[in-house]
């Protein structure tokens, strides 16, 4: 991967905990969002995958920015993606959009719990992929994270099936699941995917294209579901379904509007975390705020919280700590084997 030059490491790191908070926010949000939307009264699953991607336009306000700030250096182009690195990124735009609607159909279904349990499983599909496409190294702290967020989510699933919401058939539940999983294994390949993109891609990567990268996807994943939305007929049902809304017509709007916002933040630092480090650490970030996102389940929808949540969110913390007391561990030993090779012999 070609990255930017003279970036600083302490930039570097900021960068890095800036979209480690967008993944978070994002994550976190999103589902609670999404589920609130169904629990009173929503019905539009094409029109929930949209809202994942739909908040796309932000993205110019910055990119913008970075424009006027380029510009002050000298003649330059609005866009700075190549059309290899455009076609790469509408590619992954289409294949995210399919992974939308299943997530979406699979929350439609299911508790945000159950559905969040399921989707940490991607970490186990990702390290698979990652080892596959960008041939990712796993050292003793890299295992052992991947096996202890994947046994965490393991001890959830153990007690899933006492989650199924009221009024909810079997089939309905295991249909719920095997979308779920589709997501997930269809997100676990995309991650890797967009790293080996910037490995293979000839252009110099910078936060800018990251940020020109997800706009460009996002805006391809919303052009699927909107093809989707209007085969459903669903622009004809929004406004009766917006008056129908449980919280009422406003708040209607205001969820779709927010859930949008929210969901970019997911992308994005998803995305950025690839940039700036890997998609494994991207998929092992999404793992510890599994039990997050349980908890706040719990506090908002009154989901149950049994003895099997609090052990997967020990796991889930101690898989993190592993994870990064490795890393840390590695950058020593770099900056010695750098210092080493820079004393006279």
């Amino acid at each position: 991967m070609q990255l930017e030059e003279n970036v600083k490491p302490t930039a570097s790191r900021t960068l890095l905990v800036i979209n480690c908070l967008l993944l978070a926010i994002g994550f976190t949000g999103g589902p609670l969002l999404m589920r609130l939307y169904f629990i009173h009264g929503g019905k539009r699953i094409w029109f929930s995958s949209w809202l994942e991607t739909g908040g796309w336009p932000i993205f110019l306000f910055p990119l913008i920015a970075a424009y006027f700030q380029r510009r002050q250096k000298g003649p330059t182009n609005f866009f700075l993606m190549k059309p290899p690195l455009f076609i790469a990124s509408a590619v992954v735009g289409v294949i995210t959009g399919l992974d939308d609607y299943l997530y979406a159909y699979g929350m439609s279904l299911l508790p945000v719990s159950t559905s969040s349990l399921i989707i940490a499983s991607q970490l186990a599909f990702t390290a698979g992929f990652a080892f596959l496409l960008v041939k990712q190294r796993f050292d003793y702290y890299t295992i052992n994270t991947v096996f202890l967020l994947t046994f965490g989510a393991g001890i959830l699933a153990m007690n899933a099936d006492s989650d199924m919401p009221e009024g909810e058939s079997t089939r309905q539940y295991v249909i719920g699941f095997i979308m779920t999983l589709g997501a997930a294994i269809l997100y676990g390949f995309i991650l890797p995917l967009v790293e080996c993109i910037y490995q293979k891609c000839r252009q110099t990567m910078c936060y800018t294209l990251v940020m020109e990268f997800q706009m460009i996807m996002c805006l391809f994943a919303t052009v699927f579901c909107t093809f989707g939305m209007f085969f459903n007929n669903d622009f004809k049902v929004i406004p009766r379904e917006a008056r129908e809304f449980g919280l009422g017509k406003f708040m209607y709007y205001f969820v779709a509007v927010i859930s949008g916002i929210v969901w970019q933040g997911f992308y994005i630092g998803a995305i950025g975390v690839i940039f700036c480090s890997s998609s494994l650490l991207s998929a092992i970030i999404i793992a510890v705020l599994l039990p997050v996102t349980e908890i706040l389940a719990v506090i908002f929808y009154k989901e149950k919280f049994e003895a099997n949540k609090g052990v997967a969110l020990a796991l889930s913390l101690w898989g993190f700590i592993s994870y990064f007391y490795g890393e840390t561990k590695q950058m020593r030993k770099l900056k010695k084997q750098a210092t080493e090779s820079e004393l006279p012999h």
